[in-house]
C-alpha cells in the first residue's frame, strides 16, 4: 500500500545501465541523465565520494585509499553494493527537485541477451534495493530496435548491432522476439585497451584510459577515406619513467583497433548464417541497423556494408537508442509488456 502511495509521487524511469555509461529516461520528459558508469569510493570509510562524470574526473588521479571503479562489466553487475548505490544516486537525483520523500518509481532496464537468471535477478534486486517499486527487464537489442523505431512486432526480419561499451550484441528480431543473436565481449572499452597496447608496443609509452578514449573519439576510424589530423598524446615513458609526448595519426589508431572490428564483422556473418533464409532475404533488402556508441566509429558502416554486401544504416543518435527504447516501453507499458522479460524470481523460484 505504501509503495503504491509513494509511487504516485515518483517519476517512472528507463535505464540503460551500461558498462561505460548510464542513461536515464523520465516518462513524459525524455533523457535527463547521461553519465559514465563510474563510482569513486573512500575505502577507509566505505563511503561513495562521487558518481558519474565527477568520478570519471578522478580516474587515474586518486590516492590509494580511493577506488574509482566501474561496477558494471560487460553489462553485468560485478559489484552488487556499488551498483545499488549508483542506481540509488540517479533515482534520488531525478527526484531531488520534486516532492518525493521516498521515491518509488517503476523502472525499465535494458540487459544483455546472454545473462544468466542469477545475473538478471541481481539487476532486479539491486534496482529494488535502490528504491524502485517495480522493475521490468528488456533485452538491450530489443530496446535499441524500439528506440530506432524498427517494426519489430511485425513478421519481418530486423537486424540490429548494438555496439556498446562492454559488449556488442548482434540480433535478428521478428514478431517481438529475438530469433538469432551473437553476443561478444568486444565493445568500446576494448578498443581503448587496444590503443593503449598499440602505443605501449610501438612507442614504449604508457597511456591512461582517458587519453586512449580521447584518441579513439578524435582519431578512431576503420576506413581509409577517414584520414584525420594528427593528435598529441602524453603518457609515461616505460624506460625512463618520465612524462613524454608523442604524435598519433588516424592510420595508427585504425591499425590498433582493426583486429577487433574484423572479429565483430565475423560475428555478424555468423549470426546471418544462423538466421532463417526468409528473414535473411528481408535483411538483405532492408539493411542492418547500427546503434550504440561504437556506431559513431568513422567508416564502420561502410566497412560492414562492403564486407557483407548488405546496406548498413546508423540510427539517429545511436548513443541513446537503448534508453529511448526503455522510455518508449514506459510510455506504453500496457501494449508493449509482451516485449519484457519475465521476472527472474518467477524462473528461479
Amino acid at each position: 500500500m505504501f509503495r503504491r502511495l509513494f509511487g504516485k509521487f515518483s517519476k517512472d524511469m528507463g535505464f540503460d545501465l551500461g558498462t561505460a555509461n548510464t542513461l536515464v529516461y523520465i516518462k513524459d520528459k525524455g533523457i535527463v541523465i547521461n553519465e559514465p558508469s563510474i563510482v569513486a569510493i573512500n575505502n577507509r570509510t566505505d563511503q561513495i565520494l562521487a558518481v558519474g562524470e565527477e568520478a570519471r574526473q578522478m580516474t587515474g588521479k586518486a590516492p590509494s585509499y580511493i577506488s574509482v571503479v566501474r561496477p558494471m562489466v560487460a553489462g553485468i553487475i560485478s559489484d552488487f553494493e556499488v551498483t545499488e548505490k549508483m542506481i540509488k544516486h540517479f533515482i534520488d537525483r531525478v527526484h531531488k527537485e520534486n516532492f518525493s520523500l521516498v521515491p518509488r518509481p517503476r523502472v525499465v532496464i535494458g540487459i544483455p541477451l546472454d545473462v544468466t537468471e542469477v545475473e538478471r535477478k541481481a539487476v532486479e534486486d539491486a534496482t529494488m534495493g535502490a528504491g524502485a517499486s517495480e522493475v521490468h527487464l528488456i533485452e538491450q537489442p530489443v530496446a535499441a530496435a524500439i528506440g530506432a523505431r524498427l517494426p519489430i512486432q511485425e513478421p519481418s526480419g530486423n537486424m540490429i548491432i548494438e555496439f556498446g561499451g562492454g559488449t556488442t550484441e548482434i540480433a535478428v528480431i521478428s514478431l517481438g522476439g529475438v530469433v538469432t543473436f551473437t553476443s561478444i565481449k568486444n565493445g568500446g572499452l576494448k578498443l581503448d585497451q587496444d590503443i593503449i597496447q598499440y602505443v605501449r608496443e610501438n612507442f614504449n609509452l604508457l597511456l591512461g584510459e582517458r587519453t586512449a578514449e580521447e584518441l579513439k573519439i578524435t582519431l578512431g576510424n576503420v576506413h581509409h577515406d577517414s584520414e584525420l589530423a594528427d593528435r598529441k598524446a602524453r603518457g609515461r615513458d616505460l624506460y625512463t619513467g618520465l612524462p613524454r609526448e608523442i604524435t598519433v595519426n588516424s592510420g595508427q589508431v585504425r591499425e590498433a583497433i582493426i583486429k577487433n572490428i574484423r572479429l565483430l564483422i565475423e560475428s555478424v556473418r555468423d549470426t546471418l548464417e544462423k538466421t532463417p533464409p526468409e528473414l535473411v532475404a528481408e535483411i538483405y533488402q532492408k539493411g542492418i541497423v547500427l546503434s550504440g556508441g561504437g556506431a559513431l566509429l568513422r567508416g564502420l558502416d561502410k566497412l560492414i556494408a562492403g564486407e557483407l554486401k548488405i546496406p548498413v544504416h546508423i540510427t539517429d543518435d545511436p548513443l541513446t537508442s537503448v534508453v529511448r527504447g526503455t522510455g518508449m516501453v514506459l510510455e506504453d507499458l500496457d501494449n508493449l509488456k509482451d516485449l519484457l522479460l519475465p521476472p527472474a524470481n518467477d524462473i528461479i523460484g
